[in-house]
């Protein structure tokens, strides 16, 4: 009989980084396509000189610093698709460009590369876009007239369309607007078991609850399904939050952290100047995650709790 010693883990699972990548870009087809087809020719440009530019920012830094090329896992081309999905469908190219080389080069390479990024790297680079540029990140169209999108006429008081916007049939960042082509994704991850729902669920009945209690719009089902449904809270709850690097791995810490995305995203929506708050919402939390993780580590069998002792301080009991 012959024994091979070996390090832990010695119980692997058959998932790679490669396959997941690959489950999470066919997730997204569904909101690109429609995103493509509702925003027209400039949508695409869009997303292709994100992805583009992402995996080359990766090969480029990966070449130069002489460390391991990593561009065939896939992870590269996820954050590429979703910083174009994220983006104004008339934004001028540059700005993806630069979002793309921001995210993989600044918050994710100079941390170490894959699995070392202590904030999402796609909304790391979307909010420095937004601060830095704020002209043309908050510059919505729909054949190529100004529009505005669904949350900023809800916070303003006008009228909206529910179905409308569950579809995609709106105003918005290329692929945030049709809640059901996100939901299609989704439905691939679960099925798939890329992630759970313990943070998309959690995320959004916090959110829920935050707004019922808070909003001051009574019972107004349509509000509320309209704040679901409209900005970025979907596709943030189901492919931002889940983030295997930037989220907790601990059942309870998941749950907990979309709780606190989900206030967060409450507090900026009815407070804030703005009528979003998703991504600032995300990355805010993902700084709290090692907090979160810390305090809910499970305590392994045997360990940490209180013996019970039957002496006392003069004697036995």
């Amino acid at each position: 009989m012959t024994f091979h010693v070996s390090s832990s883990p010695h119980v692997r699972g058959v998932e790679t980084t490669s396959r997941i990548m690959f489950d999470v870009v066919i997730a997204l087809l569904p909101t690109t396509l429609w995103g493509i087809y509702w925003f027209g020719l400039n949508a695409f440009l869009v997303i292709v000189a994100s992805v583009a530019s992402a995996v080359l920012a990766e090969y480029l830094y990966e070449k130069l610093m002489k460390k391991k090329l990593t561009v065939r896992d896939g992870s590269a081309i996820v954050t590429g698709l979703l910083i174009g999905l994220n983006m104004p469908p008339e934004v001028p190219l540059w700005i993806p460009i630069l979002g793309s080389f921001f995210a993989i080069i600044v918050v994710k390479q100079l941390y170490g590369g894959i699995g070392q990024n202590f904030m999402n790297p796609a909304l790391a680079a979307r909010c420095f876009l937004v601060i830095s540029f704020a002209k043309y990140m908050t510059n919505f169209t729909v054949d190529a007239v100004s529009t505005a999108t669904p949350l900023y006429v809800i916070k303003t008081g006008g009228e909206f369309d529910l179905l409308d916007m569950f579809i995609g049939r709106c105003g918005g960042t290329i692929g945030e607007v049709s809640a059901l082509a996100i939901l299609i994704g989704a439905a691939y991850l679960l099925v798939r078991r890329v992630i759970s729902v313990r943070i998309p669920l959690s995320y959004i009945l916090s959110f829920l609850v935050f707004e019922l209690i808070f909003s001051g719009r009574g019972l107004d089902a349509e509000y509320y399904l309209a704040q679901i449904f409209g900005g970025g809270l979907m596709i943030g709850a189901w492919f931002m939050a889940t983030d295997y690097v930037t989220s907790p791995i601990t059942k309870v810490g998941q749950i907990v952290y979309g709780i606190i995305i989900g206030v967060l995203t409450g507090i900026f929506r009815i407070y804030g100047n703005s009528a979003e708050g998703v991504s600032f919402a995300i990355i805010i939390t993902n700084l709290l995650v090692p907090f979160i993780e810390k305090f809910t580590q499970p305590v392994p069998f045997g360990m940490g709790r209180k013996q019970f002792s039957f002496e006392k301080k003069g004697g036995k009991a």
